[in-house]
C-alpha cells in the first residue's frame, strides 16, 4: 500500500493538515484526543471533504480540489471498522458478514466467506442473532464484515477502545491474522502506545491538526518513554508456569521471572513491564526483596526527554529500564556495562492469556 496525502481541512478554530506518504501493510495513526486523527479518516474514506489539496492511494486519486475529483465512498473500496461495532440487529451473524460483500463488485471478490469464518472463530456462529454475542464475538463480525467488502484498505478507527483489557488483547491478533492472510493493508487509529506497538511498524504521529513525527512504533515509544507516567513498556511473552513456594515461576527467553500467586491461573500470556519498575546495581546487592534478579549486560543507550533509557540483554531476551543521567554516571553505566536488574514479582501487569491448563516441564 502507498498512500499519499495532502490536504487541509478546517472545522472553526481546528485546522487538520496533512502532507506525507506512507507505504506499507500496518500503518498505525497515533494521538491523543483531539489530535485530528478521527478527522483524517472520515477525509481518507471519503466521508468528510477537505477544503483542499489531494489524495492518491496505489496510484488512484481518491481527491483532488485542483482537478475536482472526489470519488464517493463505495468509489474508494476503503472498508472502516469503528469503536463501536455497528451492527444490524435484526440480521444475524451471517448476514451481517454477508452485507458489504453482496455489494463488493464480483471482480473484486477475493476473501472466501468459509476460510474468514473459520479464522475469525466466528463458523460456529452464523446463525445466531448479534444482540446474543459478546462484545468480542461482536468486534470480531464487525471485522469480518469490513474485510467481506474485499477492500483495497482497511480503516480501523479506536476499534478496541470500547472493550476492557481482556478483550483487547484476545482481539488484536485476529485483526493482524485476517490483515496477513489475505492481503489487506490496514491503517489502526489509536491513541495507545502498547496497540501501536503490536498492530504497525510504521507510525504517523498527530498532535493539534499537524503531522509532528513518522516513524516506527518502537522508535516512538522510545521517544515518548521520558514524557509518559508510565514510561516504557516492556513487552514479554511469558510460558510454562509453574508454582514455587507461593510463587508463580514463568519461563523468559532461556531463563526464569518470577511474578505474584495472582497469576496462578495464567499459564502462558502477554504481560507488560515498566521501565520505571526495573532497578539497576552496579553489583550484585547482599540482599533484596524483589523476587527477580537478573544478571544483564547493556547493549544500547537512548535519551527521552530528562531520562536515559537503557537497553538490557538478559539471557537471550532484553528489557529497557529506565533512570537518570546523573545515576547513570555514578553507576558507570555505558554500552558493554554488566549490571543486575531488579523487579518486584508484583510488578508485572497481564495484557492476555495463552493458555489455562497447568504446565508440566520446567524452563529448560
Amino acid at each position: 500500500m502507498r498512500l499519499s496525502m495532502k490536504t487541509a481541512k478546517s472545522f472553526g478554530e481546528f485546522t487538520l493538515e496533512t502532507d506525507f506518504t506512507v507505504e506499507g501493510q500496518r500503518v498505525g495513526i497515533f494521538g491523543t484526543s483531539g489530535s485530528g486523527k478521527s478527522t483524517l479518516v472520515a477525509i481518507l474514506a471519503g466521508l468528510v471533504a477537505p477544503d483542499r489539496g489531494e489524495i492518491v492511494l496505489d496510484g488512484v486519486t481518491l481527491f483532488s480540489s485542483d482537478n475536482r475529483i472526489n470519488l464517493r465512498p463505495e468509489q474508494r473500496r476503503i472498508a472502516m471498522v469503528f469503536q463501536q461495532h455497528c451492527l444490524f440487529p435484526h440480521l444475524n451473524v451471517r448476514n451481517n458478514l454477508l452485507y458489504g460483500y453482496k455489494r463488493c463488485p464480483a471482480e473484486f471478490r477475493a476473501v472466501d466467506f468459509d476460510i474468514l469464518a473459520a479464522v475469525l472463530k466466528l463458523d460456529g456462529l452464523l446463525d445466531r442473532g448479534v444482540t446474543n454475542l459478546s462484545g468480542g464475538e461482536k468486534q470480531r463480525v464487525a471485522l469480518g464484515r469490513a474485510i467481506l467488502a474485499n477492500p483495497r484498505l482497511l480503516l480501523m478507527d479506536e476499534p478496541l477502545s470500547a472493550l476492557d483489557d481482556t478483550l483487547r488483547f484476545q482481539i488484536i491478533p485476529y485483526l493482524k491474522s485476517v490483515s496477513e492472510q489475505f492481503g489487506i493493508p490496514y491503517l489502526f487509529i489509536s491513541h495507545s502506545l502498547v496497540e501501536m506497538r503490536l498492530m504497525t511498524d510504521t507510525v504517523l504521529a498527530f498532535e493539534g491538526g499537524a503531522l509532528v513525527g513518522q516513524t516506527t512504533s518502537e522508535e516512538l515509544a522510545r521517544k515518548r518513554m521520558g514524557q509518559s507516567a508510565v514510561g516504557y513498556i516492556n513487552l514479554l511473552e511469558l510460558d510454562g508456569m509453574t508454582e514455587r513456594h507461593g510463587m508463580c515461576v514463568y519461563c523468559w527467553k532461556g531463563g526464569e521471572l518470577l511474578l505474584s500467586v495472582g497469576n496462578r491461573d495464567t499459564v502462558s500470556g502477554l504481560f507488560e513491564l515498566s521501565s520505571k519498575d526495573i532497578i539497576l546495581f552496579k553489583k550484585h546487592p547482599e540482599a533484596i526483596s524483589a523476587r527477580n534478579l537478573l544478571h544483564c549486560t547493556v547493549i544500547g543507550l537512548f535519551e527521552s526527554a530528562s531520562k536515559l533509557g537503557v537497553e538490557l540483554k538478559c539471557s537471550e531476551g532484553t528489557l529497557v529500564a529506565e533512570i537518570v543521567p546523573e545515576a547513570a554516571r555514578e553507576l558507570g553505566i555505558e554500552q558493554g556495562s554488566v549490571v543486575y536488574a531488579a523487579v518486584k514479582a508484583s510488578a508485572f501487569r497481564r495484557l492476555a492469556t495463552n493458555g489455562v491448563t497447568r504446565a508440566e516441564p520446567p524452563c529448560q
